[in-house]
């Protein structure tokens, strides 16, 4: 962004992997197009951020947790004390980085951050990971003319559909092209229909529990099994010297490989996962999380209206599910393919492209009006 850009900016987001996958993508395009960039970010001591953030060689500024009730409680009583302690923290920020624009990703630090921004008299942009917008987000759509979404659902005053920023190592994938290596790398074997399991950090037991009672009969069928089961869930299962494997790990910090060997993945709706599966063309099985606002339903929405994925109930995801229909569904391969076809269909890969050119229009605007 040199000359046509600013020379600093401040992310705000975080408590999940939802808000600061994103919030990395945007800040390592921002630093591509101008290597000269200042990029910091802003998040609280207790959540992914601060561990995530200076992992990827960002400065991380801290500020309290500022849980927004959603309802009437005795923390609504204690919240603008705790909000405004908050804001200035956000503000100190704001001059200790010199940032000419703000960019908040929801969670606990966005709210802050957003009423930070207008208070400085800073450019601010906001980006909605879920198809229905959290409390932080609704705020800030409110305060600014700059409002990315990742879905073309999302209802937000100003909202944009700009996708979702992905990392570089699943934009830049080709499936393809990987398979022989992530087939070793997981000791998968070449030649069998390949099913991703997994349900995020934490894992989903709802999948876990499934697959776990299918690991036999999967393979007795004919079909391979990579399954991330979150940390401290994983489980055994005996070793075949031949046929189709089911390999079982408790975290990959190499999903772009998982995906390149996935004919089909089962997992959780969350937006990072769809939107990295439809940015790869991988056919999905969503698994929403039953609980929250009904947002991971919502995200599947475009892809299943395709007819890249399907969505299934969690509490219908069983051991007779996969009888009855996932294995099925795998021995189709026409029906996979066109699945694929229909899922990438819908994928974007050049998220954090769109949200940079967000960021520079806003303090472009910024310029002209300071």
């Amino acid at each position: 962004m040199t000359g046509s850009g600013p020379s600093s900016v401040l992310l705000a987001g975080g408590g999940t992997a939802g808000h600061v996958s994103p919030l990395l993508a945007l800040a390592d395009c921002l630093r591509r197009r101008d290597p000269e960039i200042a990029v910091a970010a802003l998040g609280t001591a207790e959540g992914l951020e601060s561990r995530l953030v200076p992992g990827a060689g960002y400065v991380l500024h801290v500020i309290p947790k500022v849980p927004l009730p959603r309802r009437p409680t005795v923390d609504l009583l204690r919240l603008p004390g705790r909000l405004g302690r908050a804001v200035a923290a956000a503000g100190d920020a704001i001059d200790a980085t010199g940032a000419e624009v703000v960019v908040g990703f929801g969670g606990y630090a966005a709210t802050p951050a957003y009423l930070a921004a207008r208070r400085a008299g800073i450019p601010l942009v906001v980006h909605e990971q879920n198809a229905r917008p959290g409390v932080a987000n609704r705020l800030g759509a409110r305060l600014t003319p700059w409002v990315g979404t990742t879905f073309a659902v999302s209802r937000l005053p100003h909202a944009r559909r700009v996708g979702m920023p992905l990392r570089r190592e699943i934009t830049t994938l080709d499936r393809g092209t990987a398979q022989p290596e992530a087939l070793t790398r997981f000791g998968l074997r070449d030649g069998y229909p390949t099913v991703l399991v997994f349900g995020g950090s934490l894992g989903a037991q709802r999948l876990n529990d499934a697959f776990a009672a299918r690991a036999d009969s999967l393979r007795d069928k004919g079909i391979q099994v990579l399954h991330v089961t979150g940390r401290g869930k994983t489980f055994d299962v005996t070793p075949r010297p031949e046929g189709p494997a089911y390999v079982v790990l408790e975290y990959c910090d190499r999903m772009d490989l998982a995906y390149a060997v996935a004919d089909l993945a089962v997992a959780r709706s969350g937006a990072g996962t769809v939107c990295e599966l439809t940015a790869l063309g991988v056919p999905g099985v969503y698994v929403p999380l039953p609980v929250g606002n009904g947002e991971q339903r919502l995200n599947a929405a475009d892809v299943v209206a395709v007819g890249g994925g399907v969505v299934v109930a969690d509490r219908e995801l069983t051991p007779a599910w996969i009888d009855d229909h996932l294995v099925s569904l795998v021995g189709d391969r026409a029906r996979l393919a066109a699945m694929s076809t229909a899922a990438a269909s819908v994928g974007d890969r050049a998220g954090d492209e769109h949200l940079a050119d967000l960021v520079e229009e806003a303090w472009r605007a910024g310029r002209r009006h300071g």
